[in-house]
């Protein structure tokens, strides 16, 4: 039916991930120079993994005082990297409060994060040594 069709949004920017939001933000409201909506894909990527390679450098200094780094420390931190995220996001108005979301999207943001910390602890112990 008519009524189920979705147009567009007129900005394409309106429907942009939430990373590629926050760079245009910075590059706008910072630099004064707009990202072309072309560039939307290219900036999710580079600020996901570039918030993800911060934060993973945050867990080094915070784990580099102990001998050692396990996946539980790391899951945990995963689990707050998320949580951060939402700290982050929803004053910026880009995120609603997460109980409004229903809980399975939650649970697979949750688990996406908590695989990220576990990873980047076992990376830090293969490091390491």
């Amino acid at each position: 039916a008519l009524e189920d069709f979705e147009a567009e949004p007129d900005d394409p920017w309106e429907a942009a991930p939430a990373p590629a939001k926050v760079a245009q933000r910075i590059a706008s409201g910072v630099f004064h120079r707009p990202i072309p909506a072309d560039r939307i894909p290219a900036v999710t990527n580079i600020m996901h993994w570039a918030y993800g390679t911060g934060w993973g450098a945050v867990y080094g200094l915070l784990t580099a005082t102990r001998d050692t780094s396990t996946v539980q420390q790391g899951a945990a931190f995963g689990l707050g990297v998320w949580a951060m995220s939402y700290v982050e996001l929803v004053p910026m108005g880009l995120y609603e409060l997460p109980w409004t979301y229903p809980p399975q999207d939650i649970a697979l943001e949750v688990s996406y994060h908590v695989a990220y910390g576990a990873a980047t602890s076992i990376a830090y112990a293969v490091l390491d040594g």
